[in-house]
């Protein structure tokens, strides 16, 4: 327990005392996110690189405490973790395109599945699916990396919602590792849980700054990694074992991964490429509704909470099923908001009578549009 208040801690002091610097630089460089009257929420210059500051407390936490690396995958976790960092950075600083980041993410998927082994091969009777061949295991695990870290990345929308659900995530899985003795992966939970305690209170409404990709990215491998862990080694322990590993996981990320997948079905239902811009993320569709970014954090959050319990509590029901109904559930709530009345105007941006459709990089308030 002394290890993970000390990781803890020193994750949370360390952010706590780079993001100032972090931000006085950025007046100084004029490293700024400047808003515009088209497509940014924020009305002044605000620096999006408050990652680098989740990344030092992180990363030196962690490289700290000698036994993070009792096991031999730690070793490339940590690669991953520099690797996503410079694709991160370089992205807030100058801006690459959509491919170069997916080759970044999938560099780190590899390395993740065939250096460190991170594979999901049990599928705790989903569909009446137990164990599979490596060759699905493969797609499969490179499929869920892939879509958590841009689930992550995309509903870094206001302030404080994707920090604050990458918090609550990294405390669930956290926990339940450390209650079962499997200390280096709850080091990595809460080391990643102090970080982003000390961003967040730069991060909340009115923000002094955002995470940048170099946040969501680096929370996307996070969390890629503890919830597939999760699923491989939920079953095994004796506290709190759960018997529907894949529902409790998914339950834990239901909200980022839910939204983005609901909003590149939508898109691509009516013939737009998946990053075509649009206001359908959750966090678009309240603030529509005239929900300040708090009330949508808050909002986000709680849910969150509630299904993650309701999973645990009804993991009876089977994987199957608690998955249909954690779904289901979801597209409730999203009905629900939709039948609110809308109080902001929908901003569409138009020439000459057309509308235009631009990348998701361009027109969304996103980790450096908040």
């Amino acid at each position: 327990m002394e290890q993970i208040l000390f990781v803890s801690i020193l994750a949370f002091l360390t952010t706590l005392f780079a993001i100032p610097r972090i931000i006085y630089v950025s007046e100084k460089k004029n490293l700024f996110d400047n808003p515009d009257s088209v497509r940014k929420l924020h009305k002044q210059p605000i620096s999006s690189l408050g990652g680098l500051g989740i990344f030092l407390g992180f990363i030196i936490s962690i490289l700290l405490m000698g036994n993070f690396f009792q096991l031999y995958e730690f070793q490339y976790y940590v690669a991953c973790f520099i690797l996503i960092f410079f694709v991160g950075i370089k992205d807030d600083l100058v801006e690459i395109s959509a491919i170069k980041k997916f080759i970044g993410q999938a560099l780190v998927a590899c390395v993740l599945m065939f250096k460190a082994h991170l594979l999901i091969t049990n599928m705790a009777g989903f569909l009446g699916i137990t164990h599979i061949y490596f060759s699905f295991s493969v797609f499969l695990t490179f499929f869920t990396i892939i879509v958590i870290i841009n689930a992550f990345n995309l509903i870094d929308g206001v302030d404080g919602l994707a920090g604050s659900l990458g918090l609550i995530s990294s405390l669930v899985f956290g926990t339940f590792f450390l209650v079962n003795g499997n200390i280096p992966y709850a080091l990595l939970g809460f080391g990643f849980a102090g970080s982003l305690v000390a961003f967040l209170i730069y991060n909340f409404q009115p923000a002094k700054i955002f995470m940048g990709d170099t946040g969501s990215l680096l929370m996307g491998v996070v969390n890629s990694i503890l919830v597939i862990k999760f699923i491989q080694s939920g079953t095994n322990y004796h506290l709190f074992s759960v018997t529907a590993v894949p529902a409790i996981g998914f339950s834990v990320l239901l909200l980022p991964l839910m939204d983005t997948l609901r909003v590149f079905g939508i898109r691509i239902f009516h013939g737009l490429s998946p990053f075509t811009a649009d206001r359908n993320h959750i966090h678009h569709l309240l603030l529509d509704r005239g929900f300040t970014h708090r009330n949508i954090t808050f909002t986000c959050s709680a849910i969150s909470i509630l299904f993650i319990v309701a999973a645990f509590l009804l993991q009876s029901a089977g994987t199957t099923w608690l998955i249909a109904g954690l779904i289901s559930c979801f597209f409730v709530i999203i009905f629900s908001i939709k039948r609110l009345p809308v109080k902001v105007p929908m901003r569409v941006v138009k020439n000459e009578n057309k509308i235009n459709l631009k990348s998701e990089e361009e027109q969304l308030p996103s980790r450096r549009t908040n």
